[in-house]
């Protein structure tokens, strides 16, 4: 499975930690940017890396500003995307069980690298249950 990575400059300095994460569980990583601390616009990176999610079948991304509130809004104005705000374990694991998210999204200035790590070891084990949530998803990816 590939990994597409993007922040915008409020997400920058944590992404190194998740990319190191990630390779060391075996994961394939496409950093999209943005590459300094300097002050960018967060839709540009939301919407690269929901072009990259879509164009590459299996793939998913993640997202990372300062609350991930922008980025989320960002991807999910494109049609299959479903890009899920996290702030805790719990939370991503229910957006892949549940709603199929395929884009993760989080804030470098609400959750700590030891959250983090929580976060995303709960959305790579988390597996889609389908069933009902499969019509839900449906609902939403054809609305």
């Amino acid at each position: 499975m590939k990994y597409f990575i993007g922040t915008d400059h409020a997400g920058f300095l944590v992404k190194p930690f998740v990319i190191e994460f990630l390779e060391k569980k075996g994961i394939e990583v496409e950093d999209l940017g943005t590459y300094s601390t300097e002050s960018v616009d967060y839709p540009d990176f939301a919407h690269k890396v929901a072009k990259a999610v879509l164009d590459n079948e299996g793939s998913k991304g993640i997202l990372i500003c300062g609350t991930g509130i922008g980025m989320s809004l960002a991807a999910n104005k494109h049609k299959g995307i479903r890009a899920a705000l996290c702030h805790d374990a719990y939370t991503a694991e229910m957006a892949r069980r549940h709603n199929n998210a395929n884009i993760l999204c989080f804030g470098e200035r609400v959750v700590g690298k030891g959250v983090i790590e929580s976060i995303l070891n709960a959305w790579l084990n988390a597996k889609f249950e389908g069933g009902r949530h499969q019509r839900r998803v449906e609902k939403i990816d054809n609305f």
